[in-house]
C-alpha cells in the first residue's frame, strides 16, 4: 500500500481522482493483554461499497470507532479523503457519517427538526433546501412533523440515512443499517445506498451479518478474524477460490478458524 501523501495540515497533494474516500494504514487497538485490531489496512475507493465482515468479536466495531476518531488507535493512520485524522480530526470528520442500527436518532425530534439540528453541527449551508431535499429524497415528507421515536424501524432507518447524508459524506460508515428491516424495506434501502455510490461517487463501508446482502451491494470484502484481516476479494467469487459454496459457508469457516500466521492460506 503506497504511503500518505499529505501536506502540513494532513490534506493530500495528489489529484482529487487520486484521493480514495478511505485509508487505512497499520491500524492496531490493543486493551491491557487483549489486540481488538491488529494491523489492518485497506482502502474504500470512491464510489465504491466494502463489506467489513467477522464474527462478534472479530475487530469491527472497535475499527469503526477508530476511523470515526471515537477510539484512539495503539498504532497506524487513519485518513478520510487524504486527511489524517489524528492531525485534523474535525476536517477529516466533516467528509464522512455515519448511520447504525443501534444509534437512533433523538425520539423527542422530530424528523425535520432531527435533520436540521444535526445539518447545525455540520454547519450545512442552505440547510433548510438540504433538508427537504432529503425528505423527499427518502420519503420522508409526509412524517416530516412526526417525532422519531414514533416511527417504524424502516421509517427510522430512512431519516438515519437521510441524516447520514446531511453533509454529502465522501466516505459513509453503514454498521448493520438493515438488522432490524423486513426484506421489503431492506431492498429499498440497500439499492438506494447503491445508488448513491454510484451517483454521488461516495465510499462506504459497510458492516453486515447479512451475506446475501453483502453479495447484493458488496464490490469488494474483507474478512477480520481475531482483529486481523484474513481474507479480501469480491464477494461473488471469494467463496469459490477457497473451496466454499457460498459466502455464508465461507464466513462460517473464518468464524470457527482458529488464527494462524497462515489461516489464510489455508481457507
Amino acid at each position: 500500500m503506497p504511503a500518505l501523501t499529505t501536506n502540513s495540515d494532513g490534506k493530500n497533494t495528489g489529484s482529487p481522482a487520486d484521493v480514495p474516500a478511505l485509508r487505512v494504514v497499520n491500524l492496531r487497538k490493543r486493551y491491557a493483554n487483549i489486540t481488538a485490531v491488529d494491523d489492518v489496512s485497506f482502502t474504500v475507493s470512491r464510489g465504491e461499497i466494502v463489506g467489513l465482515l467477522g464474527p462478534n468479536g472479530a475487530g469491527k466495531t472497535t475499527t469503526i470507532n477508530m476511523i470515526l476518531g471515537v477510539l484512539e488507535p495503539s498504532g497506524g493512520r487513519v485518513a478520510i479523503d487524504e486527511i489524517d485524522i489524528a492531525r485534523n480530526r474535525a476536517l477529516a470528520l466533516k467528509r464522512a457519517n455515519f448511520a447504525a442500527v443501534y444509534a437512533q436518532l433523538p425520539g423527542n425530534l422530530t424528523v425535520s427538526e432531527n435533520l436540521r439540528f444535526f445539518g447545525l453541527l455540520y454547519s450545512i449551508p442552505g440547510l433548510r433546501a438540504r433538508v427537504e431535499e432529503l425528505l423527499e429524497e427518502f420519503d420522508l415528507v409526509r412524517l416530516r412533523h412526526t417525532k422519531c421515536g414514533l416511527l417504524s424501524s424502516g421509517e427510522q432507518t430512512r431519516a438515519a440515512l437521510a441524516k447520514a447524508l446531511l453533509n454529502k459524506p465522501q466516505l459513509l460508515l453503514l454498521d448493520e443499517p438493515t438488522a432490524s428491516l423486513d426484506p421489503s424495506a431492506a431492498q429499498i434501502i440497500r439499492e438506494r445506498i447503491k445508488s448513491l455510490a454510484s451517483r454521488d461517487r461516495c465510499g462506504i463501508l459497510w458492516t453486515s451479518h447479512n451475506m446475501y446482502e453483502v453479495e447484493a451491494v458488496c464490490d469488494r470484502v474483507l474478512f477480520l478474524s481475531h482483529g486481523k484481516v484474513l481474507l479480501e476479494g469480491n464477494p461473488r467469487t471469494l467463496p469459490g477460490e477457497h473451496g466454499s459454496a457460498s459466502l455464508e459457508d465461507l464466513f462460517i469457516r473464518v468464524a470457527r478458524e482458529p488464527l494462524s500466521h497462515d489461516v489464510g492460506a489455508e481457507l
